[in-house]
């Protein structure tokens, strides 16, 4: 028999070598990687800004004459702001509710699919390639190329939001999920399944209490970024406030007022919405800490 401890370090001069060495050559291809990231992103703006129609430096100086135009014409009619904050309040909410739907529907089938890809969970082990393949997809596709093929297909307005924001939720969720359940217990879903339980029932009764505080904080985390999704594609006509604010831009000066209404609308949704979610997640995650460590 082969003696494993044959090659293994017998000293601390030798262990501190060793450890030195490792150091070492993790800080030169660190190293090596750094100076590959910063010359690919050279050469691409440089390519960028030879095919733009005016160079990046010669406009530099002009950065910030439209949010002082803004914010200018937004002073001179302050008394109008809140008159323009009522009147575009409904296009925030259809907004905040595609946002909340494809919340909803991401974290469904991302946990129907996380389970379905999770070994020693699945219940089709050869199957979990397919599941996972299925999640980096509907995470790969940006959700501005799925609003517009819906467009094309269903018209403009929040359902085509909805499924393309959905469908990427899926696919980020279903990933971080997965995750979350290799670090669950599989001593509860044995239990289980000794008395006969089917495999919806081992997962909601076995795995889903431990990894539930985990699931709501990381679907709370992506209602933040939905919220922002749907605001940005109102911009290709998938309705919402990010439709106002794509008219309001496009009109120019004369109504920047209503423009800045929307993005203090905006601010202010997403500044509450992260309040609220992170007192949640926290309570959540401090929570099941507590209920364990007592």
């Amino acid at each position: 028999m082969a003696d494993l401890t044959a090659n293994a370090p017998r000293t601390v001069d030798e262990i501190r070598a060793q450890y030195t060495d490792l150091t070492r050559r993790k800080r030169l291809y660190g190293g090596v990687l750094l100076v590959l990231f910063i010359a690919m992103m050279a050469a691409g703006f440089r390519t960028a800004d030879d095919r733009n129609a005016g160079s990046f430096f010669d406009g530099i100086h002009r950065i910030l004459d439209y949010p002082g135009e803004v914010l200018s014409e937004a002073s001179e009619k302050a008394g109008q702001l809140p008159g323009h904050m009522v009147h575009f309040f409904p296009s925030l909410i259809e907004t905040l509710n595609i946002a909340g739907a494809s919340t909803l529907l991401g974290a469904i089938f991302g946990t129907v699919l996380s389970l379905l890809s999770t070994r020693g969970m699945a219940p089709w082990p050869r199957l979990i390639p397919v599941f996972r393949r299925i999640m980096d997809i509907c995470r790969a596709i940006p959700e501005i190329v799925v609003a517009l093929v819906l467009i094309y297909l269903l018209g403009g307005g929040p359902v085509p939001a909805m499924i393309a924001i959905a469908l990427h939720t899926v696919g980020s969720l279903g990933k971080l999920f997965s995750e979350v359940n290799e670090n669950a217990s599989l001593k509860p879903v044995e239990g289980l399944y000794s008395t006969g339980a089917s495999w919806a029932q081992r997962m909601w009764l076995g795995v889903i209490p431990q990894v539930g505080p985990n699931y709501v904080s990381y679907a709370l985390l992506r209602l933040e970024i939905n919220i922002r999704a749907s605001a940005i594609l109102g911009f290709v006509g998938a309705g919402g406030i990010g439709y106002e604010l794509k008219n309001s831009m496009s009109w120019g000066q004369g109504r920047y007022d209503e423009a800045a209404a929307i993005f203090v609308l905006l601010f202010a949704s997403i500044v509450v919405v992260d309040q609220i979610s992170g007192s949640l997640r926290d309570r959540l995650t401090h929570g099941a800490r507590k209920g364990a460590t007592a």
